[in-house]
């Protein structure tokens, strides 16, 4: 969500926290800001909107401090304004604050600051930070900092400034993520590594309740508590500046869309041989007693994830024969859930960060239960508290509406599922074949599937354009698909959409249904007679229908108004190609309108907070 920069080193600070936060624009916001030391003073230029609104500000002004913190604010505590805008400061205006996360105890400590008589601006649960250092600050910045660590509670990633210790920044984690960048007489704290790509490619990945001081040319590790050095792990980025720039594509969710003709190959690249049919996956770290002893496996996530475990089930269950359950991480986590000695939990998150998804893999962890993490980012809180698992190798996602990470979780999930039916011997030959046979040629189909159809997708999406509702049917492994269709219109065009299992429209949705209510349908050979009669419903209440269906199918070109036709695949592998082109009329529906794809309302990238 909301996105941290700090810099101290031998360049103009103000340039390269603009450069991080604009790297940053796609975790969602709704409001920037920095402080930059000067002088002997903070510097605090800031307001609502977008970073081009803070460029305005700063423009004409040549600030040559070399230090400075930067944020991008996601709303929580206030409404996105001016003065609720990071950076906050105390009353003397001697330190300056930037804050992801939220403060659960803020108003306990606001009611105990103002009994103190510190006066506070802003409607944030971040302003009582800055105030509780100024209340400890007796002339030792780093001794003021750790006493405000005592006291709060809550979520946090903090990067704190003040004007009388030069060139210095103290940040803290605890749930937010943090990472420190190490360059040369340089050093950066930020939230996500991309706001430092093309500056350094050597990070530090903080744990909860670590603190980090950063001047020009050293750095320091401390446990809070005793006060010690921790030495750490330098790790090593290795994205380039071409992987989080459009290059030369319109919008990043677009080009993130025609990626997936590689990211799909990265994903199975290494685990799956063609010559002798067989599937690696040395990351879980399982023996094949291990496998043979599960009894359950729960897939467990949020938003876009959360249908990919979905999906994650349904070839667990079909392909091992292991019970298996999806999860709501937010729900989850909130329950008092029966975990047994042989039950597996995978958390799946793009970003590594999802504070639900996080928050329930710890849970599990105290209740000795066995965690795997399923996420795209190394070095993430969920890749390194469950320290095992499988990285979908997806890259930089951008776009805030997920594609290329999704595709990526559906063949990573399909893999574990096989990996796990090998060695419980429930995967018939023939079936273990042409799973891997199509998974291997998935890629060449999505480049030329891309190719073919997208004047085709074009038009249907501005046929459909101006329509204010929508629904999407799948059944089987179909069933997800269209739970992600419906939340990519949702998410980027704002047109109300609900995916559902075809059989249940009978139970509700069918009641809506009319000539200005467009149905999507994926009608490919899954239960194929099943969804042509929900299609044959959907006619004769006057509905438009749009149809994913395999090539070659005559039938349900009679029957639907508009028909996108994807090549037929094995019944597991298929439903990766059908999401394709729903990501693609969303997409384009959502351009039509005149709508920012990469950066919708309301929403942020990376959920880190509840």
């Amino acid at each position: 969500m909301c996105g941290i920069v700090g810099y101290t080193g031998n360049k103009k600070a103000k340039d390269i926290l603009i450069s991080g936060l604009k790297n940053l624009e796609y975790r969602g916001y709704d409001s920037a800001g920095i402080c930059l030391q000067e002088n002997n003073e903070l510097l605090i230029f800031k307001d609502k909107g977008r970073i081009k609104n803070l460029i305005t500000i700063i423009d004409g002004l040549s600030p040559n401090a070399i230090s400075g913190i930067g944020h991008t604010r996601w709303a929580t505590h206030g409404e996105p304004n001016q003065i609720n805008s990071h950076p906050h400061t105390d009353c003397k205006n001697s330190i300056a604050i930037v804050h992801n996360g939220i403060i659960e105890n803020y108003t306990e400590i606001k009611k105990f600051l103002e009994s103190k008589g510190h006066i506070f601006k802003s409607e944030t649960d971040s302003e009582v930070i800055s105030h509780l250092i100024e209340e400890f600050y007796e002339g030792d910045f780093k001794e003021a900092f750790l006493n405000m660590l005592k006291i709060i509670e809550g979520a946090y990633a903090i990067l704190a400034m003040d004007k009388n210790t030069p060139n210095t920044i103290i940040g803290a984690r605890k749930g937010s993520p943090l990472i420190l960048g190490i360059g040369n007489n340089e050093n950066f704290l930020v939230s996500d590594p991309s706001a430092i790509v093309g500056y350094t490619a050597n990070v530090v990945y903080l744990d909860d309740g670590e603190v980090v001081i950063i001047k020009n040319n050293e750095f320091e590790i401390l446990d809070p508590v005793s006060k010690k050095s921790i030495n750490k792990k330098v790790e090593h980025i290795s994205w380039s500046l071409k992987e989080i720039s459009k290059d030369g594509y319109p919008d990043f969710m677009l080009k993130e869309i025609f990626e997936q003709q590689q990211t799909i190959k990265n994903a199975f690249r290494g685990r799956i041989s063609i010559e002798n049919y067989d599937v690696k996956l040395g990351g879980l770290k399982l023996t094949p007693k291990d496998i043979q002893d599960i009894q359950r496996v729960f897939f467990i996530s949020c938003g876009t994830s959360w249908h990919a475990g979905i999906y994650a089930k349904y070839v667990m269950e079909d392909l091992s024969r292991i019970i298996s359950e999806h999860e709501y991480a937010s729900e989850f986590r909130y329950r008092n859930p029966l975990i047994k000695e042989d039950d597996i939990f995978f958390f799946i998150s793009q970003s590594g960060e999802t504070a639900d998804t996080l928050a329930a893999l710890k849970l599990v962890k105290q209740l000795n239960g066995r965690v795997y993490g399923i996420t795209n980012v190394v070095g993430s809180s969920i890749a390194r508290e469950a320290g095992q698992g499988v990285y979908t190798h997806a890259g930089p996602e951008i776009g805030v509406a997920s594609t290329k990470a999704f595709t990526s979780q559906l063949v990573v999930t399909l893999l574990i599922a096989l990996y796990f039916g090998k060695f419980r011997k429930t995967v018939p030959q023939d079936k273990l074949i042409k799973i891997i046979e199509d998974l291997n040629k998935l890629p060449d189909i999505v480049e030329n599937f891309l190719k073919k159809n997208i004047e085709i997708l074009k038009s249907i999406s501005f046929k459909y354009k101006d329509i204010s509702n929508a629904l999407y049917l799948g059944r089987g492994l179909n069933f997800p698909i269209a739970l992600e269709g419906a939340l990519k219109l949702k998410e980027i065009s704002y047109i109300h959409a609900e995916g559902y299992p075809a059989a249940e429209m009978k139970h509700g949705p069918i009641a809506l249904i009319d000539k200005n209510f467009p149905v999507f349908v994926i009608a490919t050979r899954e239960l194929y007679e099943k969804v042509i009669s929900n299609i044959e419903e959907v006619k004769a209440r006057g509905a438009k229908v749009v149809a994913i269906a395999n090539e070659g199918d005559k039938k349900i070109t009679k029957l639907a108004d508009d028909v996108i036709f994807v090549p037929e695949l094995e019944y597991h592998v298929q439903p990766i190609i059908n999401v394709i082109p729903l990501q693609l009329i969303a997409y384009y529906i959502a351009s039509f309108k005149g709508k920012d794809v990469d950066k919708p309302r309301n929403l942020a990238k990376s959920v880190t907070v509840e």
